[in-house]
């Protein structure tokens, strides 16, 4: 069974000062919503599917069924984009995403907490830039009340929880330039789901 706890018995932030510690514990508890989030959004996406697909299979053999539920692709992509941003700062977090660890591997530990520091550090200004524009695109939706062609919907609301998720993994991104800076952990495994058994 697949289980992610969501709560962290003992902060791994404890050696940090009691502000900083304070903001990278708020930061590791939004990941953990964050990722709540981003599989509640996953599991809506898979439920839309399936009443998709067997709306068509049932406008087969029943002549008042629809042939389709006109939202599905449209509302299918908006909740494929919350997935991804959503679930983007929890696996952060745990380490999970695809990285290059050749040179860190080689390094001297100064340089392994050098580079952790550089990239992270490079990592939260380009998500700061991607979360500053898309905020303002979504605001500039909200401004002249754009809207779906297909089903009306004002197009500023999913733009703006892509825009929330963006702004989650910026934070971690921050998170996890102090965390290297203060020789911190880098990532909490304790937030990895468990192995199905």
């Amino acid at each position: 069974m697949v289980s992610i706890s969501p709560e962290a018995p003992q902060s791994l932030n404890a050696a940090a000062p009691a502000p900083l510690r304070i903001l990278l514990d708020g930061i590791d508890r939004l990941g953990r919503l964050d990722g709540w989030i981003g599989g509640f959004c996953l599991l809506m996406l898979t439920l839309l599917m399936l009443c998709e697909v067997a709306t068509r299979f049932l406008s087969n053999f029943l002549p008042f069924f629809p042939p389709s539920i006109s939202i599905a692709w449209e509302y299918s992509s908006y909740l494929m984009a919350a997935s991804f941003t959503f679930g983007a700062a929890m696996t952060l977090r745990v380490g999970g995403h695809i990285r290059v660890v050749l040179l860190l591997k080689n390094a001297p530990v100064p340089v392994q907490r050098a580079l952790e520091i550089l990239s992270a550090a490079a990592g939260f200004a380009f998500m700061a830039f991607l979360t500053s524009a898309m905020a303002k695109f979504a605001w500039a939706a909200f401004l002249r009340g754009q809207v779906s062609t297909s089903s009306d919907t004002p197009l500023w609301f999913p733009e703006a929880v892509v825009t929330f998720g963006m702004l989650l993994l910026t934070l971690q991104f921050l998170a996890r330039a102090i965390q290297a800076a203060l020789g911190l952990p880098l990532e909490d495994h304790r937030m990895k789901a468990s192995p199905v058994e």
